[in-house]
């Protein structure tokens, strides 16, 4: 009896290995296509953190990218599009049409095109998921095309993944915020995370006792269930899985978390097999013969995610946990976390311009709209996910502290007073088409959601309070010193 046959549990992985690729294509797809939309007038060479003078002050060794090669708007574009591409023809199933060769060159393409992206994309793609896609990814080339038995040691290796994944969230917890340990944070978390959605409001609104038993069965999900994972046993890893699965999906209902939650639930499906996945489709299962090249590099890869392991292991039982964190620069195996701490209020960043040259009392501001973040108290929360608008993210983050903290901040305003086209592009409403504004301020108003009765009254989603100012009217003269 192999090493492969005792991992099995007597289990075949053809249909998990098939959701594995078309999820994780899915997945490319759309991280690709963000990065269409949203990374040149973020990260271009006229946006917010232009790439061009990262790569003078970075390493290669410590950033590794296609980008060090070159960089140009128009390279980084072909780059996207060749991504898009290739997540395509995996989604389609083709990639694994054609041989083990096809197969392996297709997912090690996009795995290389997407750490090229993080590894420049600076505070625009420090999200914890970016990591995961990475490591993802890089597993995915061992999947092997469909004329060659599902590797169990990948398998393995993506349980693996899942189990970091969903243990670390659990145990942030309990070592983070105390609203964790006293079941409260769900009383919060829904009216103060990044981007809600519609459904956000009625998660606030429901009874405390349904929030605190959600706090409850979260610790009881995270820290339980990913034990079952790593059994080789498949009722029990089905079991483990199935429930974490369906905890993500719950998760993804109450908000929009871009693509994490579509990430973990396709890394999840890793601890079913086709005893499971099979039985309403009682598919065929064919007889294949390993190819032992591609066995023995499978092994490999099991090998070399042992040793990486070590620093994450340490991370996950250290008092001192790192949510998110990465131990080389090629993101094979990862620590990950997510909500350790909760915001008990919410406040939101305000942009309004006037076309006033001289300002006084009467000047009239105008608000500056953005797709997704709270705004106008009356524009419902959107259905996002597992979209990603990274500006409107990082605008969450920088409505927590100083604006010296966030100092893309400045080069944003700056571009606005500008009218500059690709940063309009990155916002929804624009309350100057017609002529540049000559200054723009930022007001910090705190946010909640409105009761049921506030709801029926005014139509308003949110009711927002008093201001204060998170940044004094700036003109472009102004920023020529910031």
């Amino acid at each position: 009896m192999t090493l492969s046959d005792i991992l099995s549990g007597g289990d075949s992985f053809f249909l998990t290995r098939l959701l594995l690729q078309r999820g994780l294509a899915l997945v490319y797809l759309i991280g690709f296509l963000v990065a269409l939309q949203q990374f040149i007038p973020l990260l271009g060479e006229k946006g917010l953190t232009p790439v061009p003078p990262f790569l003078q002050r970075a390493r290669f060794m410590d950033s590794p990218s296609l980008f060090f090669f070159h960089y140009s708007d128009v390279f980084a574009r072909i780059i996207f599009l060749c991504g898009t591409g290739l997540s395509l023809f995996a989604l389609t199933g083709f990639s694994e049409r054609f041989g083990i060769g096809v197969s392996v060159a297709t997912w090690a393409l996009l795995w290389l095109f997407y750490l090229s992206i993080v590894n420049v994309g600076q505070t625009w793609y420090s999200f914890g998921w970016e990591t995961m896609l990475c490591e993802a990814g890089f597993l995915a080339i061992f999947l092997g095309s469909r004329d060659v038995p599902p590797p169990v040691i990948v398998i393995w290796c993506f349980r693996w993944m899942f189990f970091r994944t969903v243990l670390g969230a659990g145990l942030i917890k309990m070592r983070g915020d105390s609203c964790w340990r006293d079941l409260t944070c769900l009383h919060y978390h829904y009216q103060t995370q990044p981007i809600p959605s519609p459904l956000s409001w009625f998660f606030h609104w429901s009874p405390e006792w349904t929030k605190k038993t959600g706090v409850f069965l979260t610790h009881v999900i995270q820290l339980g269930t990913p034990w079952g994972y790593l059994v080789p046993l498949p009722i029990v890893s089905g079991i483990a899985g199935g429930l974490s699965i369906l905890h993500q999906v719950l998760i993804a209902l109450s908000g929009n978390l871009s693509f994490l939650n579509l990430l973990t639930i396709v890394i999840g499906l890793s601890t079913l097999g086709d005893r499971i996945l099979n039985q309403p489709f009682q598919m065929p299962i064919p007889t294949l013969h390993a190819l032992p090249a591609f066995t023995i590099a499978t092994y490999l890869l099991g090998g070399l995610v042992l040793i990486l392991s070590v620093s994450p292991i340490r991370n996950m039982i250290s008092s001192n946990q790192a949510m998110n964190t990465s131990f080389e620069p090629l993101h094979l195996v990862n620590s990950y976390g997510a909500f350790g701490s909760i915001t008990r209020e919410r406040y939101e960043i305000i942009l309004e311009g006037t076309e006033d040259a001289v300002l006084t009392p009467r000047t009239v501001w105008k608000e500056y709209e953005f797709k997704a973040k709270p705004g106008d108290p009356a524009r419902a929360p959107p259905i996002l996910a597992p979209w990603h608008l990274r500006l409107d993210w990082l605008m969450w983050f920088a409505a927590m502290g100083s604006p010296r903290y966030y100092p893309w901040i400045f080069p944003f305003i700056e571009h606005l007073l500008q009218n500059d086209p690709q940063t309009r592009s990155l916002i929804s409403k624009n309350p100057f088409p017609d002529h540049v504004p000559r200054f723009i301020r930022a007001e910090l108003y705190p946010y909640r959601f409105s009761s049921a009765a506030e709801w029926k009254e005014t139509g308003k989603w949110w009711i927002r309070g008093t201001p204060v100012e998170y940044l004094p009217p700036l003109s472009l003269t102004d920023l020529q010193y910031k």
